[in-house]
């Protein structure tokens, strides 16, 4: 696997010390932070152009994307930045007691609001809007997530993330 400059590696730890359960479930509403900036390069555009086989000159050719694209460079594709999500959002999130297990359940109302130039930084702004406990031992988790542009005032990306986490055991 390629690292990029820039990008926690896997596993990387998230900030803070954990946080008790209690506190969590009441953390419904709160503006959780921001993580740290990520440069979206070329080589990871293009790493992603060919993962995912979407090739379109204004992600993948840089030349013919300033001639020829509406947006005046290549630009990285929307599915790009939300797959960057994950790797933004581990840096904000604190860790909870108690908690088992973490699935993601999807996205509402996913929005991409401003293409990302090829070599801008971006980074995830972050609000926990509600937890749940669905089933006993279940939880239901929904954070708004946008991605910012650095020295842009419209994001790249909003989001409404919803992911399950199970309880521990006795927690």
């Amino acid at each position: 696997m390629k690292d990029f400059p820039g990008l926690p590696g896997p596993g990387a730890p998230t900030i803070g010390a954990p946080m008790a359960l209690a506190d969590f479930m009441a953390s419904a509403g709160v503006d959780l932070g921001v993580s740290g900036w990520v440069r979206v390069d070329q080589d990871m555009i293009d790493a992603f152009a060919q993962l995912t086989g979407d090739l379109q000159f204004i992600h993948i050719d840089p030349v013919r994307a300033a001639a020829e694209g509406p947006f005046g460079g290549a630009v990285a594709h929307g599915f790009l930045t939300m797959s960057l999500l994950p790797r933004m959002v581990v840096e904000v999130i604190r860790p909870v007691e108690g908690i088992a297990a973490k699935v993601n359940y999807g996205f509402d109302r996913v929005r991409f609001l401003s293409p990302v130039p090829s070599g801008a930084r971006i980074r995830a702004r972050v609000r926990r809007e509600s937890v749940e406990e669905k089933k006993p031992g279940r939880l239901s988790i929904l954070h708004t997530i946008t991605a910012e542009i650095e020295g842009q005032d419209r994001p790249a990306l909003s989001a409404e993330w919803l992911s399950l986490w199970t309880l521990a055991e006795g927690a």
